[in-house]
């Protein structure tokens, strides 16, 4: 899960063709898939992550990014799943895609760059499984550090937070290169989210470096051959970038969204602060032996799509 880029700044109009931007304009698209029409979910950066993991869609507080990491005290629980309601931290009633392959004998992680490293105030001890106390500020929503809970979005439901097993789930992504040095070792689901100088998040990195798109494709060229050339992936893997919403770049590209998702009980305005119906056009990527190099897409698709696609690989039940 990579950060704030709209697909005229990745992919169309706005590219740049400085050769630095192209492994992700162009060398990894050439690889796999290209998805021209996949669109963020919603504004700001959090609810995008919840609904990816979940289903669940955004809601007035975590559609500010979660600031205090406030509980979630849902005023019921519809027929689809969706818990009505404000806040951040999900009660155990109220479950992600990290709860489903465990029910099926299947394994999952998370893994998190820079979570173990952050020495900040104010998160629980590490390693693995960081977060705040219950409805305390979150010391990482400043721009002070390189990790930030709420690009980890596992951390917000306590079905897993609350479990034994979360150290052990929700770790940081050193950890990555050696659950795929073996294809016994290496989960069938995984997810990985970067820190936010790989990301892109931000535009100077906390160190001083430039963050933008030349981290992303940094930090791309390193992670995704690690992925590509292990023994799991090559025997049945399928590789998924995607961005979390689309930067202001004009309001048809920012707000658009697709597949007439609703608006949801929880949010008056699924584009936050720009008027519209979701987080804008990103575009994806999707990468797996399984499809044919240069393959371009114009097919709608957003954050429920690859949820439904995960859950629907496994054979799992459909949230939210």
């Amino acid at each position: 899960m990579i950060e704030n880029k709209s697909y005229k700044e990745v992919f169309g109009s706005h590219a740049s063709s400085d050769s630095a931007d192209n492994y992700l304009q162009k060398t990894l698209p050439a690889q796999g898939a290209l998805l021209q029409n996949y669109f963020g979910t919603s504004h700001y950066s959090h609810s995008n992550y919840v609904t990816l993991v979940s289903g669940q869609p955004p809601n007035a507080y975590n559609q500010t990014d979660c600031p205090y990491f406030r509980n979630f005290n849902p005023t019921e629980v519809d027929s689809e799943g969706v818990a009505h309601g404000i806040g951040c931290v999900f009660p155990r009633t109220v479950k992600s895609v990290g709860d489903q392959p465990s029910a099926s004998g299947k394994s999952w992680k998370a893994c998190a760059e820079s979570m173990d490293s952050y020495n900040g105030p104010g998160l629980s001890p590490g390693p693995g499984c960081r977060y705040p106390p219950t409805n305390a500020y979150d010391p990482t929503y400043s721009d002070d550090w390189n990790f930030v809970t709420r690009h980890v979005p596992f951390l917000y439901f306590k079905a897993t937070t609350e479990s034994a097993k979360c150290k052990s789930l929700v770790v940081d992504d050193s950890k990555l290169a050696g659950d795929l040095a073996n294809e016994k070792t290496t989960p069938n689901l995984s997810f990985i989210f970067p820190n936010t100088c790989s990301d892109g998040h931000d535009a100077t990195c906390v160190d001083g470096s430039v963050g933008g798109l030349t981290a992303i494709n940094k930090y791309h060229e390193t992670a995704v051959p690690k992925i590509t050339e292990s023994a799991a992936f090559k025997q049945d893997g399928l590789l998924l970038i995607l961005f979390d919403e689309a930067e202001f770049d004009g309001p048809d590209e920012t707000a658009a969204a697709c597949c007439s998702t609703p608006l949801g009980p929880n949010s008056v305005s699924l584009g936050g602060p720009v008027p519209g119906p979701g987080g804008g056009r990103t575009g994806a990527v999707a990468i797996s032996p399984f499809i044919k190099p240069g393959t371009v897409s114009t097919t709608d698709y957003n954050h429920y799509s690859s949820l439904r696609t995960i859950e629907d690989t496994f054979g799992l039940q459909h949230l939210g």
